[in-house]
């Protein structure tokens, strides 16, 4: 296909596409990309320029775009049942899912309630601790808290628990406010305790649940924090009798190095949030998985005292078969373990990074990994996109931050030059800035 080709799938899509997290009016400014198609770690315009999916697709591509194997599985469920409603009926797939799923925690959530994207699990997460509460004659228990900067979701519900004023503010108006408390990330492992102990002594009576998102905060800058945190919060909801919320939309499956993040603080949850990787990137797909007790409390001839929450795509068939085709993919391939192997590689080429004058706090946790730049540029980030697209690259930072978090399938040489064309992108964008 031609340029003008490119130039006509632009034009369309500004024309009749509301695109998502976007200022419209900046793509006079910012190329907006046309894909035809992808292979492996790599996106393809019509021109056939290509791209590295640096940022899994928004850290959905755990094994990369037309992975075969997850082909497969999605055309041998195409050609059974491609949908069919959980509300009365049921399937394999998503009977197959809900049991591997609790088996990975040891079967300590023991139930699945799917939906269809993160902010809904956060939804259904937040509610469910609520009615659980009140099911118990606990009224009282209908506030919540969360961590300063914290990021969990764009409906009305989740922004109640969201921290990061650019999504925030525009509908403050419509939201039930949480309680916001100091993060780890920012103060330290103690003094955050402390923040939360203290509301807790001041607010448990009242608390449903704290939400988190274990280890990294994403959104906020990728703001990282020790396992510890989580080991001693969970003791802390266990003596103030508040349910613990983990949000691992964005790094469950194994994208902090253990498949679930709670895992490396040897704690579990009332509730775990999942979505993005678990279908490998390829339909939309959440989970909340939850203890046996809190079913337990909606368990009742009186209708009311049912969970009566529901997405008409819930626990979709073909959604449900791309999970079990990742979780195939992470058991066959030792995914985890390689997955170490290729951090190693790629944080050693990162390295030079750390001695740049003007980068910051060069970090990782699992397969990703983060810097800051000092900046006083506001375009920072729209430019960076811009010079990374002129190098192969398709990489998103987050303000003044910029983070690689690339699908599990990149090979050492892809590793190398990821690692090398983000170097030569961050120089080209600073270069730009003092012209």
């Amino acid at each position: 296909m031609t340029i003008e080709a490119n130039q006509d799938w632009v034009a369309r899509s500004l024309a009749a596409v509301w695109h998502p997290c976007t200022q419209m009016k900046h793509h006079e400014r910012v190329p907006l990309v046309p894909i035809a198609r992808g292979k492996g770690a790599w996106l393809y315009d019509p021109q056939g320029t290509r791209y590295l999916d640096a940022i899994s697709s928004w850290w959905v591509n755990l094994f990369g775009h037309a992975n075969d194997d997850i082909n497969r599985a999605l055309k041998e469920q195409l050609d059974t049942l491609e949908h069919a409603m959980l509300a009365g009926c049921t399937h394999e797939p998503a009977i197959e899912l809900a049991e591997r799923l609790s088996a990975l925690t040891q079967h300590t959530l023991g139930h699945a309630f799917f939906a269809s994207d993160g902010a809904s699990a956060v939804e259904i997460a937040l509610k469910m601790s609520f009615h659980a509460w009140r099911n118990r004659g606990r009224d009282e228990k209908r506030e919540f808290a969360c961590l300063a900067n914290s990021y969990h979701g764009e409906t009305i519900g989740a922004l109640g628990v969201t921290d990061v004023a650019l999504f925030k503010d525009a509908y403050d108006p419509l939201i039930r406010h949480a309680h916001v408390v100091a993060s780890p990330a920012a103060v330290g492992e103690d003094a955050a305790l402390d923040a939360m102990r203290a509301l807790f002594e001041q607010r448990a009576p009242q608390l449903a649940a704290v939400i988190v998102e274990p280890l990294v905060q994403c959104a906020a800058g990728m703001g990282m924090y020790d396992a510890s945190y989580l080991t001693r919060l969970r003791a802390l909801c266990n003596a103030f009798d508040v349910h613990l919320i983990a949000d691992e939309i964005a790094v469950g499956c194994g994208r902090t190095g253990t498949f679930f993040a709670c895992e490396q603080a040897g704690i579990w949850p009332d509730f775990i949030c999942l979505s993005k990787g678990i279908s490998g990137g390829y339909l939309p797909l959440s989970i909340v998985l939850t203890r046996d007790e809190i079913y337990a409390a909606f368990y009742d001839d009186d209708v009311t005292r049912g969970f009566l929450h529901s997405h008409s795509y819930t626990g979709n068939p073909l959604a449900c078969r791309a999970a079990l085709a990742t979780l195939d993919l992470f058991e066959r391939d030792a995914v985890l373990t390689e997955n170490r192997r290729k951090s190693a590689l790629l944080r050693e080429a990162l390295q030079p990074l750390a001695a740049h004058p003007r980068v910051s706090k060069l970090r990782e946790r699992g397969t990703i990994f983060a810097f800051d730049v000092s900046t006083n540029d506001p375009t920072f980030s729209r430019r960076f996109f811009a010079q990374g697209l002129q190098r192969e690259l398709l990489m998103r930072p987050i303000g003044k931050t910029v983070y690689l978090m690339p699908p599990y399938i990149l090979s050492d040489d892809e590793l190398l030059l990821l690692a090398r064309r983000t170097r030569e992108t961050l120089e080209a964008t600073l270069a730009g800035e003092a012209a």
